[in-house]
């Protein structure tokens, strides 16, 4: 059929619809005529903006009959704002489908529902280019199935990915991100990984670039490099030394390429790329990124290099033989005993789990709201300690000086304490060690109080009860307490240069040591076996190790930070101190005399109210870390200081970030932490959320406690 028949027919339809013609849908079809006179594909350009709705009807109608076989192909554009109907626009797509090439929509305002539409249905394009400020996450779930190249650029409120959101793109090259707020690294990749016909991909891109392709000056810098290594063989010495610097300069960087080592990471995890960020990728740049990504993170738990299915780790296990990586038919052998008792095993189920997912298991504690005085009563966490010897309790106290008892596997409530009007926001809570039915609560008025959970009502109410054991002096500005191994002794620190102990029996206070810090005592913390050592973190930047055997005023060692100290604790055998100060500064330092032995490299964020809070999980195999302005924990070998995995945290309901105002590793489970998370207003939300690495899900449910009035950002662990 020619494209003059095609014209008619479009006037026709026109007629029947009674609806004017659209000029510029006439010059679509005349520009095609011309391309067709040069025996070239019939293709049609629909521009949005030149469209109204009325123009919509006679134009599919036209696109979805027999009369338009002769169409080779369709593009679909949208430059400036439309007032278009969603529907109508999605109208016109489905009755082009099969035809489109090239789907352009930029400055898009048809809404979130527009693209839901979009993204879930099946789009047979094969460039697609979305610039909007509507997509914050990216969930694709349709049929993309001949998509080569998608282009994401400055689509600014975009930061995550959806794990599986490429799933339906197997045939997908190229992909550009600039200027996006996609910042997760680790979880990033992992979503990247599962493109196995991925070859260019930006983040960012070079100066004098407008694709995803090589910078053809950079290629021709590579080129002659190559050449002069080629002859560096033969030529004399002044040539010997010959280097090229390549003039690469980039723009519109999303905020993953200021991750530190990004470049190798991404490179080492997609081994099919060819280009990153225009730069192309020779040989010689996977070699190094591997070596590089190699030191600093770590691909799978205990240092595995393969991954491995849980099956094959239990039918070893049972087989006798704990050859992780064996390739030949198991046959029993006499092992070292280190090589095969529990330990061995259970990490190496804990590696083989890990590495089955990017995502972990997200689970906010049950809505804990209970009908009080004829309203709801929302608990607002500050602090949280699981119990010492039970796995399945949890205490944690609140900013209204309420202390709450919970059973964090079902979430019920084992016992609860109102602040009966003299305690304010909880800071400081231990359990006794030796009778674990026992905790100590401080608040940051002053209050310390020793409690027994079996006189605790199971019932939030607003009676009192006969919980408390002891009462002790009041420690004014408190910020943190530790009870020591033999349950005799509390520590207490205030916001002041000097600490308290008190004998638990009586609530005595025995000792006031004063000015033993030239700034505010953030944390002290009793060593995990002798009732005698402890540490101090000041905001003065030191930490000092104490014997309360020797001279009070004589620590026993002193070292510096070089930002204020916020937390410092012991691993489980005492062996180390993990020091956290303002703004990601961690590092982990021998016990026994205070010197560096590892420093974790986390990046700072430029912010002097960067609060950082570590702790060890795994025993002492692992730290997790996270910061009261960021939406991160990062979880690092202890050993090594590699990089293992980031947990980003997010507000389901609106999609906000939540920020970390503290951690800790779960006691009794591998790779299971807790995290204490904020977020700003107007929301102002408080959680405590259960983090399973092992898991494979986003979050499991969505819970608020309520709203954080007091966040006492820096005081406490």
């Amino acid at each position: 059929m020619a494209i003059s028949s095609l014209q008619a027919r479009y006037l026709d339809s026109c007629k029947k619809h009674e609806v004017q013609p659209n000029s510029a849908v006439l010059a679509w079809f005349t520009q095609a005529k011309i391309r067709s006179s040069r025996n070239e594909k019939c293709r049609i350009t629909i521009s949005l903006d030149q469209l109204k709705d009325a123009d919509i009807l006679p134009l599919t109608n036209l696109l979805l009959s027999s009369d338009s076989a002769d169409i080779d192909a369709v593009d679909i554009f949208l430059e400036f704002d439309s007032d278009l109907a969603k529907e109508n626009v999605m109208a016109l797509i489905h009755a082009v489908n099969q035809k489109l090439q090239v789907v352009d929509l930029q400055d898009l305002s048809l809404g979130n529902e527009f693209l839901g539409d979009l993204f879930q249905g099946c789009l047979a394009c094969q460039v697609f280019n979305l610039r909007s400020t509507h997509v914050q996450k990216l969930n694709i779930a349709g049929s993309f199935l001949r998509l080569h190249t998608l282009n994401l650029d400055f689509c600014t409120s975009l930061a995550s990915l959806h794990k599986d959101c490429f799933s339906c793109m197997p045939n997908l090259m190229r992909l550009s991100m600039c200027e996006t707020r996609i910042a997760n690294l680790l979880t990033t990749t992992g979503v990247l990984s599962k493109l196995p016909a991925l070859m260019e991909l930006r983040f960012q891109s070079c100066l004098c670039c407008n694709d995803t392709g090589p910078c053809p000056d950079l290629q021709r810098q590579h080129n002659l490099q190559s050449e002069v290594q080629e002859k560096d063989r033969f030529l004399v010495s002044d040539l010997k030394n010959a280097t090229f610097t390549l003039k690469y300069i980039t723009h519109h960087r999303s905020p993953l390429c200021f991750e530190k080592h990004y470049w190798d990471y991404m490179i080492s995890s997609l081994p099919g790329l060819e280009v990153l960020d225009n730069f192309p990728i020779r040989k010689m740049e996977k070699e190094l990124a591997m070596m590089t990504s190699a030191k600093y993170y770590e691909y799978l738990p205990y240092n595995r290099q393969l991954k491995e299915s849980v099956v094959s780790v239990l039918h070893k296990r049972e087989m006798g033989t704990n050859g992780v990586h064996c390739q030949k038919p198991f046959k029993p052998k006499q092992l070292h005993p280190y090589r095969n008792g529990h330990n061995f095993f259970l990490r190496s189920l804990c590696a083989a789990k890990l590495g089955s997912s990017m995502w972990p298991l997200l689970h906010p504690l049950s809505n804990f709201s209970h009908t009080f005085k004829a309203e709801s009563k929302k608990l607002r966490p500050r602090q949280f300690e699981y119990h010492p010897s039970n796995p399945s309790l949890m205490v944690f106290g609140t900013l209204d000086g309420e202390v709450v008892v919970v059973n964090h596997e079902n979430g019920k409530i084992v016992g609860y304490v109102p602040s009966i009007g003299a305690m304010s926001s909880v800071l400081g809570l231990c359990w006794l060690n030796k009778n674990p039915s026992k905790l100590v609560a401080g608040s940051d008025n002053g209050s310390l109080k020793l409690l027994d959970i079996n006189y605790m009502s199971p019932e939030v109410s607003d009676s009192c009860c006969s919980s408390s054991v002891a009462t002790f002096d009041d420690f004014e500005q408190l910020t943190s307490l530790h009870v020591n191994s033999t349950d005799n002794q509390l520590l207490a620190s205030a916001y002041s240069k000097g600490v308290a102990l008190y004998d638990i029996a009586s609530g005595r206070r025995l000792q006031q040591f004063t000015n033993i810090h030239q700034e505010p005592i953030n944390v002290a913390k009793f060593a995990h076996h002798s009732p005698y050592m402890f540490a101090t973190s000041s905001f003065d930047h030191d930490v000092k190790m104490w014997d309360l055997r020797q001279n009070p005023m004589r620590p026993c060692y002193t070292a510096s930070s070089s930002r204020g100290n916020v937390m410092v604790c012991f691993s489980p055998d005492d062996l180390y101190l993990l020091v956290s100060a303002v703004d990601n500064e961690v590092k982990q330092l021998l016990a026994a005399d205070g010197k560096l032995h590892m420093n974790f490299d986390i990046a700072s964020t430029g912010s002097s109210h960067n609060y950082t809070r570590s702790y060890y999980m795994n025993g002492r195999d692992y730290i997790v870390s996270g910061s009261c302005d960021e939406d991160v924990v990062r979880i690092c070998c202890a050993q090594t200081g590699r990089r293992l995995r980031d947990v980003y945290l997010e507000d389901k309901e609106s999609g906000n970030s939540l920020f970390v105002q503290s951690l800790r590793g779960d006691p009794f489970r591998h790779f299971h932490m807790s995290i204490l998370a904020t977020s700003t207003r107007p929301s102002s939300k408080c959680e405590i959320i259960k983090v399973s690495l092992l898991g494979s899900s986003y979050y499991a449910e969505e819970y608020s406690y309520g709203q954080c009035l007091h966040p006492s950002c820096c005081q406490g662990g």
